[in-house]
């Protein structure tokens, strides 16, 4: 009967946190909402939706602002800790989308999102996330050559259009170096065997991709392909920061059960 009470107290504990996180989450809702009302209006210059309008101080602030709320929220969770884990690499993600407003600060961006990356990885195989991830070591090995393969089928894609850039070798390395920062982060996420950061951490694979694509003129014109990349990329960055909340509840559970 006590194992009985105790899971359903465990039950409404869980509903409980769960409606607190949702109010948490609000403002980061609030922010991404804002961003894509000014954008698709043209209500703020420096946004894609102002394609004639220069890159503002403004717009940089009203994109970064949902990574830089939910950093907040994460650490609030999970504590000083997070600050080399998710927490960090939030931080770092809005300080890329600060400097991707403007074309000529693409390299900073592109190497604070390597920053970012990282630290996902490093929170990725914490002891918050291995308590539940049991993957076997040729499970492991198989999902990064499969992950490995089709990122390097993507970089010999890209590699032609790399070419035709300007500083087309640092450019190149630079692109590489990324893209396998990138399919690691997302090996480890599919390994911790949670689905909040495993499809965190696909869904950061796609909107990089998609961007890669048009940036490099791969793909000429694509329909709404703006709001692709974006949508993809707010996702991924919640399904992460919310992942690793998770895993902390979690191991705090696992705690409580171990004293008992």
């Amino acid at each position: 009967m006590d194992i009985l009470e105790t899971h359903a107290y465990d039950r409404r504990q869980g509903r409980k946190t769960s409606c607190i996180l949702f109010l948490y989450l609000m403002p980061f809702f609030l922010a991404t909402a804002a961003y894509f009302y000014l954008d698709s209006h043209g209500l703020l210059p420096g946004l894609p939706g102002s394609p004639d309008s220069p890159p503002s101080v403004l717009a940089a602030g009203v994109k970064s602002a949902p990574v830089i709320l939910l950093a907040l929220i994460v650490l609030s969770w999970s504590g000083f800790q997070s600050v080399l884990g998710v927490a960090g690499g939030l931080v770092f993600s809005s300080a890329g989308d600060w400097c991707l407003v403007w074309p000529e600060l693409f390299f900073p961006g592109m190497g604070a999102f390597a920053v970012a990356h990282l630290l996902y990885s490093f929170a990725f195989v914490s002891t918050r996330y291995s308590t539940y991830s049991s993957s076997s070591s040729a499970c492991s090995r198989l999902i990064y050559v499969i992950l490995f393969v089709l990122g390097g089928g993507v970089f010999v894609h890209l590699y032609p259009y790399l070419q035709k850039l300007p500083d087309p070798g640092i450019l190149t390395a630079a692109v590489g170096v990324y893209l396998g920062l990138i399919v690691l982060m997302v090996g480890l996420a599919i390994q911790t065997r949670r689905a909040a950061p495993l499809l965190g951490g696909l869904s950061f694979l796609v909107s990089d991709l998609m961007l890669a694509l048009q940036m490099f003129k791969v793909l000429e014109q694509v329909e709404h392909g703006h709001y692709i990349v974006m949508v993809s990329y707010y996702l991924a960055q919640l399904l992460i920061a919310v992942g690793d909340i998770q895993a902390v509840e979690n191991t705090d559970d696992l705690g409580k059960w171990k004293r008992a």
